[in-house]
């Protein structure tokens, strides 16, 4: 497992810095396989050094490539593959271990007017915060796909939000459910933008 300060969607494609030296053994064991291994967020403590509290519901992500240093540290770009709900935590030996198992709970949305009212929201979310933020907006970084359900995680993927949010979309267990909290949250997200906006002295 790598435990991480922010959430990682199914089919959301993300960078990772590896430098600690047992996420550097934890990426050779997993090249040696099948280049799986397990993300979740940080609820409270630091990722450095270890003594944080660790959530129990996060994404397998699959590696997609590998860049290496000549220090020993590395970037990986991973794709989260499906979400996981963690069993038990073992010993960190040499790096965070746990018993998950795939948490299919998932399911089509049941209205397709949903999905498209939804990705409107988000992309007028998009479009205010990178014109108020350019350099924050957060980057698709992937293809929307036709397919509902995976469209539905790559919404959650692109939409500024704060981390806490994230992992409220991540717990969702019903398509439908996640969708109309992103809807939720778009909806907060652009009063909050509009009223700074507000604020701000014309010139």
């Amino acid at each position: 497992m790598f435990p991480l300060s922010s959430v990682v969607f199914p089919h959301q494609r993300v960078p990772l810095h590896v430098f600690e030296p047992r996420y550097r053994q934890l990426v050779d064991d997993v090249e040696a396989g099948d280049g799986r291994f397990g993300i979740c967020l940080i609820a409270r403590g630091s990722e450095v050094g270890g003594g944080d509290e660790r959530v129990d519901v996060g994404t397998i992500v699959q590696i997609h490539s590998v860049i290496p240093f000549t220090d020993g540290r590395c970037m990986l770009v991973v794709e989260g593959i499906e979400r996981i709900r963690v069993r038990q935590w073992l010993t960190d030996d040499p790096y965070p271990r746990a018993r998950v198992e795939v948490d299919a709970g998932d399911e089509m949305p049941s209205d397709a007017a949903l999905l498209a009212t939804t990705e409107a929201g988000v992309r007028s979310l998009r479009s205010l915060d990178s014109e108020m933020n350019p350099d924050s907006c957060v980057d698709v970084g992937c293809e929307m796909e036709s397919e509902p359900c995976v469209r539905a995680w790559q919404l959650c993927a692109m939409t500024p939000m704060a981390t806490l949010d994230q992992f409220k979309l991540l717990k969702q267990d019903r398509c439908d459910d996640r969708l109309r909290l992103l809807g939720e949250i778009c909806c907060e997200r652009y009063g909050d933008l509009m009223r700074q906006l507000s604020l701000e002295p014309n010139d």
